[in-house]
């Protein structure tokens, strides 16, 4: 490889858009929400123990996910708006009642990705 072709690859990673935490805020609760949507079809094609399971474990990374966010939302460092905070941390409570209630069969799981949708309408609109 020459000096030209080695300089082009060194700078090439420079020309790739600057992801913000956002972008990555946005990408987690995406695919958090696409496998609660998958995990529902399954567990309503399949009914009984397999399909229970694969809702079961979307589920749990769900719920892992809304943990992970209020961790850092208490964190000091999280300079959101109290507010906002507020309502995250009420979301995070909703997401860990309405799951237990699913995991019982007492509840359905639409509500989750109901909030899920609404945090990614949150993120895309640019609400902080």
């Amino acid at each position: 490889m020459n000096a030209l072709l080695k300089a082009k690859s060194a700078y090439s990673a420079a020309n790739a858009p600057t992801r913000t935490t956002k972008d990555h805020e946005y990408d987690i609760v995406a695919r958090a929400t696409q496998n609660l949507l998958a995990a529902h079809k399954t567990a309503s094609a399949k009914k009984g123990a397999e399909g229970f399971a694969v809702l079961a474990e979307a589920l749990h990374k769900n719920r892992k996910m809304w943990t992970i966010f209020e961790v850092d939302l208490a964190a000091k460092e999280n300079q959101l708006p109290q507010d906002v905070k507020d309502n995250l941390f009420y979301l995070a409570e909703f997401t860990r009642q309405h799951t237990s209630k699913v995991l019982s069969r007492k509840a359905n799981v639409r509500a989750l990705i109901e909030v899920n949708m609404a945090v990614l309408r949150g993120l895309r609109s640019g609400a902080t």
